[in-house]
């Protein structure tokens, strides 16, 4: 019963009570494979050792001080980022939206230091950014917009993976882009490879702040740490959350150059950003993928997985085509497959439909090889199953 829970989510009829690794167990001892992970949060799996000792050990100690002192744990957290990602400093926040919130100030408060009254940030058609007012409005998306007008200001929208259209762009108020490396919610849209690069240059030319919102992709998801280390090229400023603490919430928003020194006191703030508890998980979680090497194994077992689908859907017309980056996995069909996610459900699995037609598919690391193809297995089967069973 959830009749005092305001009812902002469909959700689906199951309480999860614990989970190991892949899996999850409901409250009637059923297990599911986990193929979600919390959508790219636990990205090492459930009850992780590592991260279970780190939090339990940290909340026997000091869980929340205040970011009016200092924070050990948060100075080491930040110079661990900075150092792997070649930025100079770091905003802690508590989720993707707050971290995307803080880019959003940080490009503003960069154009106003330039003489710009009303500066303006480029966004995507198709993006996701998050639900708050600013966020919502960046995210290129009508329908989660609808009934929250009037959407604040400031925001010019582009295609996704179009430079050209960038590059029409004549307005003297823009300031910065804002761009997702790969768009999760959009659909796992993966633009070309030189895509970044290219953005990156077009931002130089222009004096425009180069921001990316590696929320979802970041954090190992994609092969690489942040998605943005493939092109081989660095943003002035971008945003982190979800499995940067493997289910604990904490966001950041880190930056480097011109985009550093725009954030002074009183400018930004957060009351539990950065406390002890979040920073200890995250530390555990850096820890952990080092020590595991779960960032290249990500690369290598997505690129696994997404080749095992490609051949059980082959005989498929249905399916317009299987896409990743390392398990940033999206199989696009040629109409909406909502009944999936319960059919999925049913059979012990938990995968996720975003753009109407794009099953997405965001197994945590930790996946063993046996369950991957179990994985495989299951989802061609119900794909199959459903579509062959509709066209008939």
């Amino acid at each position: 019963m959830n009749d005092h829970i305001m009812p902002t989510y469909a959700r689906l009829p199951v309480v999860f009570e614990r989970g190991e690794g892949a899996w999850l167990w409901d409250n009637h001892g059923k297990t599911y494979l986990d193929a979600l992970s919390g959508i790219s949060v636990c990205n090492l799996g459930h009850a992780h050792p590592a991260i279970t000792k780190a939090i339990a050990e940290q909340a026997a100690k000091l869980v929340h001080t205040s970011n009016l002192y200092r924070v050990a744990l948060q100075e080491e957290l930040a110079d661990q980022l900075c150092a792997a990602s070649r930025m100079e400093n770091v905003f802690f926040c508590n989720s993707g939206a707050e971290a995307n919130e803080a880019a959003i100030k940080l490009a503003r408060r960069y154009g106003h230091q330039k003489g710009i009254d009303a500066p303006a940030v480029v966004v995507m058609e198709g993006s996701f950014h998050g639900r708050t007012l600013a966020t919502l409005s960046a995210t290129g998306n009508p329908k989660v917009q609808e009934g929250f007008e009037p959407l604040v200001s400031g925001f010019l929208r582009a295609p996704y993976d179009n430079i050209q259209a960038l590059e029409e762009l004549t307005d003297p108020d823009i300031v910065a882009v804002l761009v997702e490396p790969i768009q999760g919610e959009g659909g796992v849209r993966i633009p070309q490879p030189d895509y970044l690069s290219r953005l990156r240059e077009l931002c130089d030319q222009r004096g425009w702040l180069l921001i990316l919102d590696e929320v979802q992709s970041g954090m190992g998801r994609t092969g690489k740490l942040f998605a943005f280390q493939h092109a081989g090229i660095l943003p002035d400023a971008f945003t982190l959350a979800k499995a940067l603490g493997n289910g604990v919430p904490i966001g950041a928003c880190l930056a480097q150059g011109a985009a550093a020194s725009v954030l002074t006191p009183g400018k930004h703030g957060s009351t539990f950003g950065g406390n002890p508890l979040a920073c200890s998980a995250a530390l555990a979680v850096l820890k952990t993928l080092r020590k595991e090497k779960l960032v290249g194994r990500a690369g290598a077992l997505g690129d696994s997985l997404a080749s095992g689908l490609r051949s059980a859907l082959s005989g498929n017309p249905h399916v317009r085509e299987v896409r990743n980056k390392g398990m940033m996995i999206g199989i696009e069909l040629d109409q909406a497959c909502p009944q999936l996610i319960v059919q999925a459900l049913n059979q012990g699995l938990l995968i996720n439909v975003t753009a109407d037609k794009v099953i997405r598919l965001l197994p945590p690391f930790i996946l063993k090889v046996e369950e991957a193809q179990v994985l495989i297995e299951k989802l061609a089967g119900l794909i199959n199953h459903a579509f062959t069973a509709h066209t008939a």
